[in-house]
């Protein structure tokens, strides 16, 4: 496992979302799918439309982490395994922090939570996401021809088989 480091911004705890982050998270998720909404042109994106309730339900089969600064909910991230993959996704930041690199960070954070079975880490981002494929681009992670939802890209990072 890479070492983290210490969060990149002041004062900021890192710890496992739960039920009654949903509220908190549900708020981030909007502000931050906006960008998305305006860089994809689209409002039909998923994060946009759910609910407290949906939100609720996927803390009960992705784990999920928090990042707080003086009980402020800043950033988060959600992963779980499919099959032979560790999906990545709800990759967020609040908008005023970003740039800082918790982006980066909670992205590493995330691949590092991989089952040592897993073959690859996979995430999805929007087809116009410049911004984030870049990013992604620049972790080590490289567009596929496989499906992706109407609108997105999906981009994988295979594992190193040698890894301890």
């Amino acid at each position: 496992m890479r070492p983290l480091g210490l969060l990149p911004v002041d004062g900021a705890t890192l710890r496992r979302a739960d039920a009654a982050d949903a509220p908190e998270l549900l708020v981030l998720q909007r502000c931050c799918w906006v960008d998305e909404a305006v860089a994809n042109d689209t409002l039909d994106i998923p994060a946009l439309h759910e609910t407290l309730d949906d939100v609720r339900a996927w803390l009960d089969v992705w784990a999920t982490w928090c990042v707080r600064v003086d009980g402020r909910l800043i950033g988060a991230v959600r992963a779980r395994q499919e099959d032979d993959s560790w999906e990545i996704g709800r990759l967020m930041v609040a908008p005023d922090l970003a740039g800082r690199g918790l982006g980066g960070w909670l992205l590493r954070l995330a691949e590092d939570q991989a089952p040592a079975e897993v073959e690859s880490i996979v995430i999805f981002t929007g087809l116009q996401s410049a911004r984030n494929i870049a990013i992604y681009e620049g972790a080590g992670f490289r567009r596929t021809v496989a499906p992706a939802p109407p609108g997105a890209v999906r981009l994988v990072k295979v594992r190193d088989p040698h890894r301890h």
